[in-house]
């Protein structure tokens, strides 16, 4: 390893986004929260956008700020899977991105049967999954003026470097990579109706993938590096679970992972893909990870309820810790939802939805805030039940420990409750997990980190200690509820 090196680390998240700097270096690793902003999507013509342009502006002065305050040595993207920009043959922007929440994949399917697909891709059935968005946009004149495609943290990188390029680990998460030979597939791509030629070579996690363009360097807007030549821009895992999975500290292979936030990634490790019928239907997916890895997982709605029941509520409702504080007394398990109900989906009246879900089927409705709460805490934790059972079972390893990384883990309550749930010990932390695995790959393209993953996550447990939550209360009393959610 070289000596300690400062790298920046953008991480765009569904809501918010943020510039970290980062030192690095055998004595540990310090990260400094430089800039946050909102990434608040915007509905016009009945389509709901993300307002890429201004996260473009955010992502730009916040590391104008960075190199400003540190003696920064490289840049890298992180951010959510799914969405795309695409670009016209002079390289513009055909329009602002679509949100994956938008309704134009609603009923949307193509011309693959669901099996096949899987067997080629890994991929688990979203209806927003890119294949779905680009179904959905097939025959409109943006899609026909289109000369390339690039997913969100490919599209910054190609604004602050003019290089385009696909990440590997964001690109696995588009149902139109293959998963065996992790190439682009092609073939099914031609079969579904897209245009191959709109898809530019694959990037690794610790490719350079150039410096910084001109117009952004230089006295004028100090985005420049520690020597003073051009910042260079280093491909991370430039999805964000791929790099909250890197930073998982785990001690052997024999762990599961719930990387908490808006959504839950909720999966284990493993060294090759699980492509069984037995996994599709079961709705895991197969992505990439660092060093070859594979992200065996399935997506559970995660805290997104919660937020949504906030926004309907206001500040009457109080903070989130109060909200949290209450629904701790609640008598648990009263009340319990599938959080996997695509029902559960869209914006709009959270709680409303979930006391149709509950009225509907005769059972208690919450009726305070805390009570909602606690309602969405349970089944959340009932959701990672059945979704780690389903990943030991299906991929034949065992977890000893379940690993939270992400804001959730900061979460007491539902850690505990996790832990309750799950039966296995849950070790909380880092929260910052999604930023780390950024900056370490950085670090470790620059000489500054570990050569390989499990050398990294020991670097990182030597930075941070994880609070242990053991498993207590009724075990019978979450099978029971458990079943009470079983399909019939």
């Amino acid at each position: 390893m070289t000596g300690p090196v400062v790298v920046a680390g953008v991480d765009l998240g569904a809501s918010s986004g943020r510039v970290i700097a980062a030192r690095i270096g055998a004595d540990g690793i310090e990260l400094h929260e430089v800039s946050r902003f909102p990434n608040e999507p915007v509905a016009a013509g009945g389509t709901l956008h993300w307002d890429i342009l201004r996260l473009y502006a955010d992502v730009v002065a916040g590391l104008r700020k960075a190199a400003g305050e540190f003696p920064l040595a490289s840049a890298g993207i992180d951010s959510w899977a799914i969405d795309y920009g695409l670009l016209d043959s002079g390289g513009h922007l055909i329009g602002n991105p679509v949100h994956y929440r938008d309704h134009r994949t609603d009923g949307i399917t193509v011309p693959v049967p669901a099996s096949e697909l899987y067997a080629t891709t890994g991929i688990q059935y979203l209806p927003f999954n890119t294949v779905y968005q680009l179904a959905a946009a097939a025959g409109t004149p943006a899609l026909a003026a289109a000369r390339t495609l690039l997913l969100i943290p490919d599209l910054l990188a190609y604004w602050l470097t003019g290089e385009t390029g696909a990440e590997v680990t964001n690109a696995s998460t588009t149902a139109l990579l293959d998963v065996g030979s992790r190439t682009w597939a092609t073939q099914l791509m031609e079969r579904v109706g897209i245009p191959p030629r709109l898809f530019p070579a694959l990037r690794q996690p610790g490719d350079v993938i150039g410096p910084l363009a001109g117009s952004l360097t230089g006295d004028s807007g100090r985005l420049a590096s520690a020597d003073g030549g051009a910042l260079p821009l280093v491909a991370v895992a430039s999805h964000d679970t791929a790099s909250a999975v890197a930073a998982v500290p785990a001690r052997d292979e024999n762990f599961a992972y719930i990387s908490s936030g808006t959504w839950s990634l909720v999966g284990m490790e493993l060294d090759a893909p699980v492509l069984t019928e037995a996994s599709r239907a079961a709705n895991f997916t197969n992505e990439a990870g660092v060093d070859g890895t594979v992200r065996y997982l399935r997506n559970v709605s995660g805290l997104w309820l919660l937020q949504e029941c906030q926004r309907h509520w206001g500040q009457a409702a109080g903070t989130v810790e109060s909200l949290l504080g209450g629904a701790a007394a609640v008598t648990p398990l009263r009340f319990v939802v599938d959080a996997d109900d695509p029902v559960f989906l869209p914006p709009g009246d959270m709680p409303g939805r979930i006391a149709a879900w509950l009225g509907e089927r005769g059972r208690p409705v919450p009726g305070s805030p805390a009570e909602f709460t606690r309602c969405v805490l349970d089944s959340l934790a009932l959701a990672y039940r059945r979704a780690l059972a389903d990943a030991q079972r299906l991929s034949g390893r065992p977890a000893d420990v379940v690993h939270v990384v992400g804001g959730g883990s900061r979460n007491a309550l539902l850690c505990q409750l996790t832990a309750d749930a799950t039966g296995l010990p849950v070790l909380a932390g880092p929260a910052e997990a999604t930023a780390l695995g950024n900056v370490l790959v950085q670090a470790r393209a620059l000489g500054a980190a570990p050569g390989t993953l499990g050398e990294m996550r020991a670097m990182l447990r030597a930075c941070v200690e994880p609070r242990r939550y053991a498993p207590a209360g009724s075990a019978r009393a979450w099978k029971q509820a458990a079943a009470l959610l079983a399909p019939s």
